[in-house]
């Protein structure tokens, strides 16, 4: 799998887990919090509360710190209010990069942005600078055990959606945004809960890089994930198999 998805799986195995699950957890509050405010504080007519309660699930996050966030949010005035940012640039050896933020003060996050491309040698543009190499896609993954390739296919197509590749242990449902959750609740009513749904940006073409650049690369990427106002980082890389093991080790 290319991209930013290969690049998740390897940092996932890194240590330091106890601090990368707090810091996961006040992302995805932030979330909550947005999500809870631009419609209403129930998630079966609010889809953007539905997405952000499967992402809190896929991180294990308590139901009672799901609920307590959502009550916060819906409680009226007060509390943190946090705008949607999105900044584009390229990063080392030329990779297209797309961050996604939240933040209570877009200078200083604009600025920190700016500073983490400029620091490794990248450059942050101008708002669909590069987001036109990538494709906004809603993606369902279900374990593999869960159904046949051909079962899922033909239960993914009926259900309206683009795309389903499926290996010896996942299969991954891709469809159009404006789809994405009816797709999501032909495929659960078949299959059960998905092992994970959201909305992601694919990039249509990608950069294959060695491993001096790859490390260049995640070093950059780290820097914004580690960013409490960065929500989702994106780009367009590629590896070979084996440099990806080796990276993972």
């Amino acid at each position: 799998m290319a991209g930013h998805s290969q690049f998740k799986n390897i940092m996932h195995r890194k240590g330091a887990q106890d601090a990368k699950r707090a810091k996961q957890f006040g992302k995805i509050i932030r979330e909550l919090t947005v999500a809870t405010r631009s419609g209403l504080p129930d998630p079966n007519s609010n889809p953007r509360l539905r997405a952000a309660i499967v992402a809190a699930r896929e991180v294990n996050m308590p139901k009672d710190t799901i609920e307590r966030a959502i009550k916060k949010a819906s409680g009226g005035a007060g509390g943190d209010d946090y705008v949607e940012m999105r900044y584009e640039g390229y990063g080392p050896a030329g990779v297209a990069v797309i961050v996604e933020a939240l933040t209570d003060n877009r200078n200083r996050t604009a600025s920190e942005v700016r500073a983490a491309f400029s620091k490794s040698g990248g450059s942050m543009g101008e708002t669909n600078s590069v987001s036109f190499m990538f494709r906004r896609l809603g993606v369902i993954a279900y374990p593999a055990s869960v159904a046949s390739e051909d079962d899922m296919l033909e239960a993914a197509i009926e259900a309206g959606a683009e795309n389903v590749v499926s290996t010896d242990t996942t299969h991954e449902v891709t469809c159009e945004v404006e789809s994405f959750f009816a797709v999501k609740d032909a495929l659960e009513a078949r299959f059960g809960e998905a092992e994970s749904a959201k909305l992601d940006w694919r990039p249509e073409n990608t950069v294959t890089l060695d491993e001096e650049k790859a490390r260049s690369l995640f070093k950059f990427l780290d820097v914004l994930e580690d960013n409490d106002d960065v929500q989702n980082v994106y780009a367009n890389f590629d590896l070979p198999d084996d440099l990806a093991e080796k990276l993972s080790a």
